[in-house]
């Protein structure tokens, strides 16, 4: 029989010792309630179809902006005055005064209504008055063939195949001409050369598409002095088309065969894609735009053609 003392110190002990709590178990989720896992669901699916239906808005917001601007934002004729070819002339020439007249030009914007994504006008045009005639062309022929002879006849600055090929290689960023066409023998080495990287920036590498692969040297060369290259970019074609000491006849002469000459490569791309001239803009290099309505003379009859003829 045990005694008071012993008694005494076991109650110590009992009310000393902390009670144990049972550890905090995580439940598996298949043990879990079916409520629980119901509500996980929902709250999960949910959010789902928000986000499935936020892409789908987003992707109808975007193919509404891509349905609505098709076209270029500005194809679309100026709400400025239109002025006569002489009026044009007149505002620019003043525009113009005080610079030397060598280095002042008047150039002609035309705006073409078109789909961003479809082809582009391009092509070549010789006009009735040159504005510049500063070409120099290099051709890439067999050497000691009949159109290396042609070429060397015609004033070619650089003509054969590998030599020609060195050269370019040499001098990358200082090649002695700005037109490079190749006859259709060589054809194959341009190809094996491997000069893209250096011609294709600089616009060129001959190809079919530029029309400066040709079975007459002579022909061609005699077609590229004094001809300008024009290209449709970002829907619309500019280009220079007169030095400022030109005559308003002359002027009026290299407008309407560039715009005869673009009106016929829209008349050859309607089964393709649909084109519009809508607006020729003439300017100059420091004067603003002033849209033509295809009048000639002056608004003001004390103006005349022999005026706007004289030096500045």
């Amino acid at each position: 029989m045990a005694t008071t003392n012993q008694c005494i110190a076991s109650l110590a002990r009992l009310s000393l010792s902390t009670a144990l709590r049972p550890a905090v178990t995580t439940i598996p989720r298949f043990l879990a309630p079916s409520i629980v896992q119901t509500r996980w669901k929902v709250t999960s699916s949910s959010n789902y179809a928000m986000q499935v239906r936020e892409r789908q808005r987003e992707k109808l917001k975007k193919k509404r902006k891509q349905s609505r601007f098709k076209e270029y934002k500005y194809a679309t004729t100026s709400r400025d005055e239109q002025f006569s070819l002489c009026d044009a002339m007149r505002y620019l020439r003043a525009a113009e005064v005080g610079r030397p007249p060598t280095s002042v030009t008047y150039e002609v914007s035309l705006k073409i209504r078109t789909y961003k994504n479809g082809p582009v006008v391009r092509n070549r045009i010789r006009l009735p008055y040159p504005v510049k005639n500063n070409t120099k062309i290099a051709v890439i022929c067999r050497e000691g063939s009949g159109a290396m002879h042609d070429a060397r006849a015609s004033g070619a600055v650089a003509f054969g195949e590998e030599s020609l090929f060195n050269l370019i290689r040499a001098n990358p960023n200082k090649l002695p001409f700005n037109r490079l066409i190749c006859h259709t023998d060589s054809e194959a080495a341009l190809k094996k050369a491997g000069l893209g990287r250096i011609l294709g920036p600089k616009g060129l590498m001959p190809s079919l598409k530029t029309n400066t692969l040709t079975k007459s040297v002579k022909g061609l060369m005699h077609e590229m002095v004094g001809a300008e290259v024009y290209r449709e970019r970002v829907g619309a074609i500019r280009m220079p088309i007169g030095n400022i000491q030109f005559t308003p006849k002359m002027l009026a002469d290299n407008v309407k065969t560039l715009v005869g000459s673009v009106k016929n490569d829209i008349a050859l791309m309607e089964d393709r894609i649909r084109k519009d001239l809508i607006e020729v803009i003439l300017t100059s290099t420091n004067g603003p735009g002033f849209p033509l309505n295809g009048g000639f003379n002056s608004t003001d009859e004390k103006v005349l053609p022999a005026h706007l003829s004289t030096a500045m």
